[in-house]
Formats: C-alpha cells, structure tokens, sequence
C-alpha cells in the first residue's frame, strides 16, 4: 500500500492512497483523514485503507483523481518524534580517517541516534529556505521507517513487528554548525534544519524482496544540479532497523507516528558515490590531501530517489529540491 499527503489548507494535509504505478491516488478521508490519525488507529483502519488500495489499482478505480506529488507535502507533515540514526558504519570511519579523530566508543555495537525537530517537515517538492551559504549547506540521503505505538524495552528482533511504513528522507544539514554541537555533548540543533521527505509512503510489503533484515536494499541516488552524485545501496547498513528500534525503545515507549531514520547511506566502494558532500569531502582529503567539492549555494537543486536493481524507480517518488536564500543577512553569528 502507498500513501502520501496532499495540501489541503491545513497543517497536517488530506490523506490519499496511491495507486502503484503513482499515477492515481483516492481520498482516504472517509477512513482515516490524515496519516498520523491513521498511525495512531492503524489496527482499526488499516483494512479500510487496503480496500481503498484496491479500488485504486482497479481498471475503473471509481472515485480516483490524478496524482501530483507537486501538492504533496510530507507524508507525515509532522509527528511527535523523530530520530535519526547513523547505521551505515563506513560514513563514521572516513571521518576517523579523513580527520585522524579517535573511533567512538562502542561503535559497532551501540547505534549513534539524535533526536530532530519533527514539527515543520518538508515536501519533496518544497523550496528550502536557509540563511546563510556560510553555514556550509548540505544534503542527505537516507531511508527511514515509520513506527505505530512501540512499548518500551522491545527487542530488535520484535521491533520490526512495529514498523508500518518505509520513507525516502532527505536530511538537511548545516555542516558549518556541527562540530561544536557534537563536542557540546547536547546533541545537534541548529546542524539540522527542517527534513525533507519523498512524497510516498510505503508498507513494507510494497518493497517486496527489496525489504530484508529489516533494511532497505534499493540504491539511493542522489543528483546535485542534474548530475550524478552518488548511488550506493542500502543493504550495506550495519545496525537494521530493528536495532535502532530498540534501541530508541530502551527507557521509553515510542509514540505512533515516530519516525527513525538510517542515516546517510554508504557504501565502502568509492564508486558508488555519496549520499552527502561531506562524505565526498572526506573521500577527497584521504585521496588527495583536502576537499575540494564546495558545499551548496543559493540557486543549487537537489534530487535524491531510490532505485531497483534494473535501475527502475523505487516506490517512493522523488525529491527535488531548491535551496533559496531566507534572508539576505547572516546575521552576527559565528557558527564555527
């Protein structure tokens, strides 16, 4: 089943089911109107949105309407919870080795997570607005899932039972900010404005063979102003969902609604490319001695989506973004 948001006048957006192929999608309204509502009733109304699936991808899909992800906003346009990962192991040993900075304790076996601000959620389609080039404006491309009601204490193995959704993310960055929240020991808040998301949700059905060990095994491919940029694979990520299910879970109960996200997909062979500029930035200062790829400017566009192994789009839809000035003025902060 696919679903995704439309604009609608309201905060949280119309609920619409989607065909599969993307071309119709159905007004969900008369089951759930918006998608945390459904989240959150999700054993009560999942049968309903299912017969709408049915009726969507029907020859006469009675009641459908075309599909634009140009109105769509995120699928969850906000929620109660967001946390995000850093999975995929060879992104934190090129920073070790690009910057000769000791390995963190307990790496391979205890997740790295932040919790984000899950309350102004981007669009796939939506301009991002930011202040100042000089905060060394960056992308990310990663994939998350979408969780119902998660009692505290799961296991990782029983955490995936909980996994209602699978999301293609875009998490934007502020590299220029990061290494003195991260030293604060409070975690990140101004590296990490608003996120971004593809315009389609999916159960974790739709993904077929491409969802096992609760990873996510498409390519994720990112162009920055046309071109290629990176594409490396998700079933190179260490920690599975079901890990950092748990792991979110151990003091807490985990709200419906909660999204947590893998963290920039990587791969350890270079040709796959990056899913970050600073990724790219690390590979080059190991290779040759320092960067040299600039980080983004006003005027630049992003578009991250995933693939299948026949190179065919993934369920998800695109991202495709422009970064826009906010203001022309950055003001007397030093983000260094």
């Amino acid at each position: 089943m696919k679903l995704a948001t439309l604009r609608n006048g309201q905060r949280d957006g119309r609920l619409v089911v989607v065909c599969d192929d993307a071309r119709r999608c159905i007004d969900a309204c008369p089951v759930a109107p918006t998608l945390l509502d459904a989240l959150e009733r999700w054993s009560a109304v999942e049968p309903g949105l299912q017969e709408l699936s049915r009726t969507v991808n029907a020859p006469a899909a009675l009641g459908a309407m075309p599909f634009d992800t140009h109105q769509c906003m995120a699928p969850l346009p906000r929620t109660w919870q967001w946390l995000d990962g850093s999975a995929f192991l060879n992104h934190g040993r090129l920073m070790e080795r690009a910057f000769k900075v000791p390995p963190v304790a307990d790496f391979e076996t205890i997740p790295l997570m932040y919790q984000g601000a899950a309350d102004d959620f981007l669009g796939p389609h939506d301009s991002v607005l930011l202040p100042c080039e000089a905060d060394q404006i960056d992308f990310e491309g990663e994939f998350g899932v979408v969780l119902s009601e998660t009692p505290m204490g799961v296991t990782a193995e029983a955490a995936l039972e909980y996994v209602r959704l699978i999301v293609l993310i875009n998490d934007w960055s502020l590299r220029a900010f990061g290494p003195r929240e991260a030293k604060s020991g409070f975690g990140f808040l101004q590296a990490k404005p608003s996120t971004a998301f593809a315009p389609i949700a999916v159960t974790p059905d739709e993904l077929g063979p491409a969802w096992q060990g609760g990873r996510v095994h498409l390519r994720l491919q990112s162009q920055r102003n046309g071109e290629w940029f990176g594409h490396p694979h998700g079933r190179e990520m260490h920690f599975h969902f079901g890990q950092l299910i748990a792991h979110a879970a151990r003091t807490r109960k985990l709200s419906a609604g909660t999204i947590i996200g893998s963290g920039t997909v990587s791969n350890t062979d270079v040709n796959a490319g990056s899913s970050c500029i600073a990724e790219r930035r690390m590979v080059e200062v190991i290779a040759e001695g320092a960067p040299y790829t600039g980080f983004l400017q006003f005027g630049e566009r992003i578009r991250i989506a995933a693939l299948y192994a026949d190179g065919m789009s993934g369920p998800f839809g695109a991202l495709d973004q422009l970064v826009v000035m906010a203001s022309r003025a950055c003001g007397d902060k030093n983000p260094q």
